[in-house]
């Protein structure tokens, strides 16, 4: 058996070596085809890999709860507040959701008022957040310098806080600030910890990375902030459910509760990554689609090449077939040797632009930094496709070749 495919093989390299420009164009035509599709394989691949890289930064459990401004109620839409205070946070902070995993209070500064944040004569203009030992985990935040905070830090409401790389920057400069002191409006406070790097840069440049610099963060404990603040108003919660596919579910039995203690005062409502993440998944698949699509057309014409050739061959060996069939050829003989001769293109053609896909995936992931080195996975697809295109165009050909009688071939001038 083995022999047999050898000398088809060899027979095949032959036959094709004769017509050798024509079947150097058709293997060009494959090699675009198959380099396109790759490389929307490749880039896509990448542009998930980011995107996804960068929601995680979020937490991908993540959800918020937050009072619903557009309500329509008249009567409790004049009320003043966030609709939520401390003592629903306790309600909700027990087992009364099985779908929430952790939750943390998110207080905010007042809306036109500006706290003036400062060490010595260096100023910031960071996001001021006062917040619960729970949330640098839910947020995904690494803490890469210090501690994070304790349960002691909210109910001694201490004046300690955790700061972004940018912030940490903008006060020290390049100096260690743990255990250094800074002002946040009169009040001191001790730096106990610094957050690593995030990188939200393409969502940021799509206008979709959450209104804030992940990077410019002051973090403080919750209780603190609303002392400072005089108040026990507590702006929104972020929580992390179970799983994912939990979140609808978490936010559902958070907004219940509230709707217990205040639903006669105040509307609420949620918001979760996941919706985010299905919203950006079906963008990607769109963009995937349309460019296997737009691919898929080099690949047809590169498919139309090789049925042309091996129609073009069949009429140039009509007599070669009709001598091979009066000495004993069978029609799957025939049909066989037109089949591989296609395949040997396609496939020599489907190797080479693996080659200069991967080429310009390495040079492209140079120049751009993003992550689009080819898997495995996608080299393998494109061999099989670039077989399967040599089978499907080189069939009808030798469908033909193999069905010709011995004796009218023999006839053919």
């Amino acid at each position: 058996m083995l022999n047999f495919f050898i000398d088809r093989f060899s027979q095949a390299l032959f036959a094709l070596k004769d017509n050798l420009r024509r079947t150097l164009l058709s293997i060009l035509g494959i090699a675009v085809g198959i380099a396109a599709v790759m490389a929307v394989g490749t880039i896509s691949k990448g542009g998930n890999y980011l995107v996804f890289s960068e929601l995680e930064t979020f937490g991908l459990n993540s959800l918020w709860v937050f009072r619903d401004r557009a309500d329509k109620n008249p009567n409790r839409m004049i009320r003043e507040g966030t609709g939520i205070n401390n003592d629903d946070y306790q309600a909700l902070s027990s087992d009364c959701c099985p779908a929430v995993r952790r939750i943390s209070a998110i207080v905010s500064g007042s809306r036109g008022k500006r706290i003036i944040i400062q060490a010595n004569n260096r100023y910031s203009n960071a996001q001021l957040q006062g917040v619960d030992t729970a949330l640098t985990t839910i947020a995904n935040d690494v803490i890469v310098q210090g501690r994070p905070f304790r349960v002691r830090d909210m109910t001694s409401r201490r004046a300690v806080a955790i700061l972004g790389p940018m912030a940490v920057e903008d006060l020290f400069g390049a100096a260690s600030p743990i255990g250094r002191e800074f002002r946040i409006g009169n009040r001191k406070f001790t730096v106990i910890g610094v957050l690593e790097t995030k990188s939200r840069d393409f969502l940021a440049s799509i206008g979709s990375a959450g209104g804030q610099d992940a990077n410019n963060r002051i973090l403080i404990p919750y209780t603190t902030f609303q002392q400072m603040q005089g108040h026990k108003k507590i702006n929104y919660l972020q929580a992390e459910a179970v799983t994912q596919a939990q979140a609808s579910v978490a936010a559902e039995q958070l907004i219940a509760v509230l709707k217990r203690h205040n639903g006669r005062n105040f509307a609420y409502k949620s918001d979760t990554m996941d919706t985010y993440i299905n919203t950006t998944q079906r963008i990607l698949d769109g963009v995937a689609m349309i460019g296997i699509v737009a691919a898929s057309v080099s690949l047809l014409v590169g498919g139309m090449g090789i049925m042309n050739i091996m129609s073009t061959s069949v009429l140039e060996r009509t007599r070669e077939i009709g001598l091979r069939k009066a000495i004993g050829a069978r029609r799957r003989d025939i049909m066989l040797q037109f089949l591989l001769e296609a395949v040997v293109i396609s496939t020599m053609g489907g190797i080479i632009g693996l080659t200069l896909g991967t080429g310009a995936s390495i040079i492209l992931a140079e120049l751009t930094g993003f992550p689009l080195t080819p898997s495995v996975t996608v080299i393998i697809i494109a061999l099989i496709v670039s077989v399967a295109v040599g089978i499907i165009s080189g069939y009808l050909p030798a469908r033909r070749a193999a069905r010709l009688h011995p004796v009218e071939a023999l006839r053919y001038e």
